[in-house]
C-alpha cells in the first residue's frame, strides 16, 4: 500500500516535470527525518504532495513559519500569518495562511507520511505567496487551535521543530519565465498510468 502512494507521487511528479506548472520545493533534512514536499498551482489552489520518513507512527504539526532562515528551525519566526488570525485547522475558514494541520506518519518499524491534498489559501504569488519561506515539522500534534490551552491559539500546541527546509522554486525555472502553462498529453498520462498499473 505504501509502495503504491510513492509510485503515485512519483508518477505526479513526473508529469509536474513536463506540464509547465509552476512548482515549488522543499527538503526537510534534519537528523533522522528526511524528506522532500511539492508545492504545484492548480486551477482550484496550491497541489500539495509530499513524502517524509524519520518518526514513529503518529500526528505531527505542519506549517508555513513567516522566514526563511534556517540557521536553526527556530529562526524561521512565526507562523505565516499575514492577517493576524488565530491558528486553527487547513481545512478552517479562519485560519494562518500556514496551517498545515498535521501529517500522518503509518506504519511500524518504518513509519512514512504520505500526503497529497489542495490547499486554497496558501499560494506562490501575491498577498500569500510561501516562496522564500520555511516549511516546519513539529515534534507533536497540532490541535488544530482547539486544545483550550495559550498555545492553541498560536501554534496549535504542537511541540519544538525537528525539522524545516526553505521553499524554493523547483528545477527547471522555465515554467516560473513563462506566462502559458500547457496541460500534459494524453499519451503521457496514459504512459503514467501504465507504468503505475504494472507495478500493482
Amino acid at each position: 500500500m505504501i509502495y503504491h502512494s510513492v509510485l503515485l507521487l512519483l508518477a505526479f511528479n513526473l508529469i509536474n516535470n513536463v506540464t509547465g506548472q509552476r512548482t515549488a520545493i522543499a527538503h526537510l533534512r534534519d537528523g533522522v527525518v528526511n524528506g522532500t514536499v511539492l508545492f504545484t498551482e492548480m486551477d482550484e489552489g496550491l497541489r500539495v504532495t509530499g513524502i517524509i520518513t524519520g518518526l514513529t507512527a503518529g500526528e505531527y504539526g505542519f506549517h508555513v513559519h513567516e522566514l526563511g532562515d534556517t540557521d536553526t528551525c527556530d529562526t524561521a519566526g512565526a507562523h505565516f500569518n499575514p492577517d493576524g488570525n488565530n491558528h486553527a485547522g487547513r481545512e478552517d475558514p479562519v485560519r494562518h495562511v500556514g496551517d498545515l494541520g498535521n501529517v500522518i506518519f503509518v506504519g511500524n518499524d518504518t513509519a512514512i507520511a504520505v500526503f497529497d491534498y489542495v490547499d486554497t489559501v496558501i499560494a506562490l504569488r501575491g498577498r500569500n505567496d510561501i516562496l522564500g519561506r520555511t516549511l516546519v515539522l513539529h515534534e507533536e500534534r497540532d490541535d488544530l487551535g482547539l486544545g483550550g490551552v495559550d498555545a492553541s491559539l498560536t501554534t496549535g500546541n504542537a511541540g519544538g521543530r525537528v525539522a524545516c527546509g526553505v521553499i524554493g522554486i523547483k528545477y527547471p525555472a522555465e515554467p516560473w519565465n513563462s506566462a502559458a502553462s500547457v496541460n500534459p498529453s494524453l499519451v503521457l498520462f496514459i504512459l503514467v498510468l501504465t507504468v503505475f498499473f504494472s507495478f500493482m
